[in-house]
């Protein structure tokens, strides 16, 4: 009979994105925070569309793209979003390469730590496209009951990743 090893919820994370690189996916270990996240967002944005923002372009493009609302959130990321140029001008981008996906950044973070006027929230791992956190994964090693990762997910949910930010 196989003896049974508990394994500590970090080593599951660390065997978690190990796979993930395995599959093509860049380990950021650098983003640890929302300035983080955001810096690491923006550099993929004008990456993509070869544009450089402003400060200010910046900050309407993020005012333009964070919602809470999941269904405005998933068209926002199918359609081209609206940048204001500073002088006046409206042009719009996309946030990923729908025809190309390969063409898109794959990326996965972990314990990703964001501090909101009420609440703290510590997140286990997340995969970015084109520096968009997409997927929130909570890892719970054996033993502990699965409903304690959706109740941490449905808690985190009331803060989205930018919430606050702006």
């Amino acid at each position: 009979m196989e003896k049974y090893h508990p394994q500590k919820e970090s080593q599951i994370e660390q065997h978690f994105i190990r796979h993930l690189e395995g599959l093509g996916y860049k380990y950021c270990k650098d983003i640890k925070n929302r300035a983080s996240l955001e810096a690491n967002f923006r550099n993929k944005f004008e990456a993509l569309n070869n544009v450089r923002l402003t400060d200010g372009e910046f900050k309407r493009l993020m005012d333009n793209i964070v919602s809470s609302d999941v269904y405005k959130a998933s068209k926002t990321l199918r359609d081209k979003v609206e940048v204001v140029h500073d002088d006046g001008t409206t042009q719009f981008y996309p946030l990923v390469n729908l025809q190309n996906w390969c063409k898109n950044d794959y990326e996965v973070i972990n314990q990703l730590r964001i501090n909101t006027h009420s609440s703290y929230h510590r997140y286990d791992v997340i995969i970015l496209v084109n520096g968009l956190p997409l997927a929130h994964i909570e890892l719970k090693r054996r033993g502990v009951p699965i409903r304690e990762a959706f109740n941490q997910i449905n808690r985190y949910q009331r803060d989205s990743f930018w919430a606050g930010a702006g």
